[in-house]
Order: C-alpha cells, then structure tokens, then sequence
C-alpha cells in the first residue's frame, strides 16, 4: 500500500458521555484509520479519559446541533477522505476488510454501507431498520453533512461518484425500553424544533394518521412482524415517535399564539 496522505482516512466522531459505548467503537478502528478526531460536548463521565487512552485526537465544541457538530468536525480531520462513525456504533468485520482493500487507492469520492440496528440485545433486521445503508466514507471535499436534525445524512455533491461496500456497521442503540422511550422524547423534540423553524405546520389529524401509516408501514409492509416482540416494540414506539413529533410541533404555534 502506498504511504501517501490520498490513501489516509480519518476518523471522526461526536461524543457527550459516551463512555458506555466509546472504548468498543475506538477499537473497531484500530488497524483501519490514520488518525481519530474527537468532537466532544463537555462530557461529565470518563468519555474524555477513554478517548485519550486510545490517542485519539480530543477536542471540545457547544453541542448547536447534529448537523453543525459534525460538520464542525470535518474541520479537524487532516486527511480528505473520512469516515464518520457514531459512539455507539463499530465496523464489521467485513467492513474493515472491505475498506482496507478499498483504501490502497480511493477510485470513487464516497462509500456507502449497511447498517445493522441492535436493539434490547437483538439485531433488527425488518421494519425500515436495515439494511438502513448510509454514506459514511467520503472525501470531505465533495461533501458535507445535511438534512434535518435529528436526522443527519451526509450530502454529496451531484457529479460525485459513490459505491457501495460489503459489510455493515453495527450500531447498538438502546439497551432497554426504558432508553428508548427517552430517546424518542429527545428526538422528537429537536425534530419538532426543526420542523417549526422551517414553517411546517401540525394539526390533530396529522398527528393521528402520521403515526398510524407509520406503524402499518413498518410492521407490515417492512416486515417488523418478522422480528417478533422487539420488532412490534420497534415499530410501536416509532410510531409514538412520529405522534410526539407532530404535536409537540402543534404545541409551539400553540404557545406562540397564547
């Protein structure tokens, strides 16, 4: 392989007390990257601590968004090509070897990969969940991340070439119901927030057939019902999600009329 800084990858991740996930993630690194970038939020746990003993390079930024943190992030990285990966997710075994055999000569501007949800100990493997594939190793210079918090996606320039690699990420989401819950509170409301921001408007109707299409699409037509209890918990609380979103987002016209 030749040494030369077009076929070095760095790593970037954004953290806020992740040291549950953080050692597991770093590790699944190791043999694969150049170089491991840290975006951290002012963690209060030993996140900092664990990144540092794996060398990382650690710094820290006021969390203003998934979106902006991220992209924040690019600005660190040294190298073109990078690969974003959460605190909570790994490679694959296939994966890293599908990005070593592609590293030794980057021949397209992005790869895209599956990704592979565990959810309470299972992997999920219907219900819009997988294969769930995402672009995740690109050359920051023809793109950058976008979309709509909380759901971020990286946005390629339009004469970019991508392809797609064997593998999956391994992302290990909630580990009890009890998580998951609070992290649909959480991200419905950023989503809430987003959409209120940009002039989308709620009603009663909206909230009550949003997310009942939502769990009827995902539970049968994306097959959910295959993934037994997990997948029907899945694809329950999904829809709740969607319900909360929308009217949280009628409560904020709600609270600017009164």
């Amino acid at each position: 392989m030749k040494n030369n800084a077009s076929n070095k990858i760095s790593a970037v991740i954004i953290t806020l007390n992740e040291e549950r996930n953080i050692a597991r993630c770093l590790q699944s690194l190791q043999g694969i990257v150049d170089e491991v970038i840290v975006l951290d939020s002012f963690s209060t746990d030993k996140t900092e601590d664990i990144c540092r003993q794996f060398g990382v390079s650690f710094f820290k930024h006021p969390f203003e968004g998934h979106i902006q943190q991220k992209n924040k992030a690019l600005e660190f990285a040294t190298f073109d090509y990078v690969l974003s990966i959460d605190a909570d997710e790994i490679l694959s075994q296939e994966l890293r070897k599908s990005i070593l055999e592609v590293k030794g000569g980057m021949l397209v501007d992005g790869y895209r990969f599956n990704r592979l949800n565990n959810f309470c100990g299972r992997w999920i493997k219907h219900g819009g969940w997988y294969p769930d594939t995402k672009l995740r190793l690109w050359n920051k210079q023809k793109g950058r991340w976008g979309g709509y918090n909380p759901h971020d996606m990286v946005v390629i320039d339009k004469n970019a070439t991508t392809k797609r690699l064997k593998g999956n990420i391994l992302h290990y989401t909630c580990c009890t119901i009890s998580e998951r819950i609070l992290q649909i509170n959480k991200f419905s409301e950023i989503a809430a927030k987003d959409k209120f921001q940009r002039g989308e408007k709620s009603s009663v109707a909206k909230c009550i057939y949003k997310s009942i299409w939502c769990f009827i699409h995902n539970y049968f037509f994306r097959l959910g019902f295959l993934d037994g209890y997990y997948g029907l918990v899945v694809c329950k609380t999904s829809a709740f999600g969607v319900f909360l979103k929308y009217a949280k987002l009628r409560q904020l016209y709600s609270d600017i009329q009164s």
